[in-house]
């Protein structure tokens, strides 16, 4: 999920890449295995957004494909606009990319790419907002096709994305965020536009904004869950909530809602104490002047229920709080060591390193019995690159997912201007064979 904050929020409302190895088709055209697997050769690819770059007007994404050797990093993917088959052209003040989401929408085998451009003008509404689906085949991803917004979700259509099997029936759903309501759009999705049945995703009459989407799987039922990041007014006053809500047959279902002291502005779901639940991990990096938090709101059968805060200041944590130093602005969850238990990484990106300013850096929480402890949080400094400079912002975006099926997932970490994919070990997430990414310029796939 990309940071978002309420400041934002109310400021928001004033040529084809290479082509990557061909390979094989799966054996069946069964819902990819990995949501994030495009060319359906059984590994995980990695996808994430550049802003800005020579010949790609108004956004584009990269993305490398894994193989039985690590990330093929010599035939990136390069997709924006004017890409072949893919909607709409790039135009200076797009920001293609500026959400991302995948899942395999058609149900063919292959993981398709949900990108979402919310500054898209369309026609003569501007920021009207466009959401593509750029299709997965076994030669990659190609081609696209919008979705379509509904009445009522003009106005940065495409802020946020989510996918998950909401209703257990087989199909990835698709959630967007547009005009401040989200949307759950059913699958499956067809090329040629169709959808199944659209539903608002709204406390009624409560004064409730939309602005970030997590999905996961919370109450161990196997569908998936959605986290809504939002404000709800009380009055004039805006208050900082986060609402949970169940999948079910029918599709989601209101469930409890939390009260924070500070804006969550980032999610991740992972079951850290490997007791069948999953916890929804919380990034508020704006909490306590910016000194930065992470709030674990704990899974249960019943849903989530009780937290607890870490902070710099949890015992066992390294480091200081400070002021701005963004504690909690990127978090990532998933196994790193192999051990079963779901483990979180939380970026840092503005804590200053022995003087250097913004430096960055990441703590990784491992989890255990009992979830997550500072006692097993480990320090990755930014010197891990092999650099030690200032205004790097290490730990910005990040990215935890299996690449290798070793069991163990790698860890994506974003700085300024480049980014690495470290390697998972039964310890910590170790740089030696650190892969750099090419053309690395916004922030992972979620």
């Amino acid at each position: 999920m990309r940071r978002r904050t309420s400041a934002t929020l109310a400021a928001s409302l004033l040529a084809a890449g290479l082509t990557p190895l061909a390979l094989s088709a799966p054996a069946s055209a069964a819902v990819a295995k990995h949501y994030d697997d495009f060319n359906g050769d059984g590994y995980r690819d990695v996808a994430y957004v550049g802003y800005n770059r020579d010949g790609h007007v108004g956004g584009a994404v990269t993305v490398v494909y894994g193989t039985a050797s690590g990330l093929n990093t010599s035939h990136p993917q390069v997709i924006d606009q004017d890409s072949a088959g893919v909607p709409g052209s790039g135009e200076e003040d797009d920001m293609f990319g500026e959400s991302l989401a995948s899942a395999d929408l058609n149900k063919d085998g292959y993981a398709d790419l949900v990108v979402g451009n919310p500054m898209e003008h369309v026609g003569s509404v501007k920021y009207r907002g466009t959401v593509t689906i750029v299709w997965g085949s076994g030669s990659g991803l190609s081609g696209g096709t919008n979705v379509a917004p509904k009445s009522g979700a003009g106005g940065h259509f495409g802020r946020d994305l989510a996918t998950g099997d909401f209703n257990g029936d087989g199909s990835p759903d698709l959630a967007v965020i547009g005009g401040e309501e989200a949307r759950l759009y059913r699958g499956s999705f067809s090329k040629s536009g169709s959808t199944g049945t659209v539903s608002k995703i709204d406390k009624v009459d409560a004064g409730w904004y939309s602005y970030g989407l997590a999905a996961g799987k919370v109450n161990g039922d196997g569908k998936t869950d959605l986290v809504v990041l939002g404000t709800q007014f009380s009055g004039n006053e805006p208050i900082s909530r986060v609402w949970f809500l169940k999948g079910t047959s029918g599709g989601l279902t209101s469930g409890a809602s939390k009260t924070l002291d500070s804006d969550a502005t980032t999610a991740a779901v992972g079951d850290f104490d490997k007791d069948g639940y999953g916890d929804i991990a919380l990034g508020q990096p704006d909490r306590s002047t910016g000194r930065g938090a992470v709030t674990v709101w704990r899974g249960t059968s019943s849903g989530p229920s009780g937290s607890t805060a870490f902070t710099q200041a949890t015992s066992g944590v390294s480091g200081t709080p400070e002021p701005y130093d963004d504690f909690g602005y990127a978090v990532s969850a998933a196994d790193t060591n192999g051990d079963g238990y779901a483990d979180l990484a939380v970026g840092v990106p503005h804590e200053d390193v022995d003087g250097t300013e913004d430096q960055g850096g990441v703590h990784l929480f491992r989890g255990g019995s009992g979830g997550l402890s500072g006692a097993r949080s480990s320090w990755i400094p930014q010197t891990v690159t092999g650099a030690d400079g200032s205004n790097a912002s290490f730990g910005y975006t990040l990215h935890l997912r299996d690449l290798n099926a070793d069991g163990k997932a790698e860890l994506g970490v974003g700085t300024a201007g480049v980014a690495l994919v470290l390697r998972g070990t039964s310890t910590t997430p170790t740089a030696s064979g650190a892969v750099t990414l090419p053309d690395f310029g916004g922030s992972f796939l979620d």
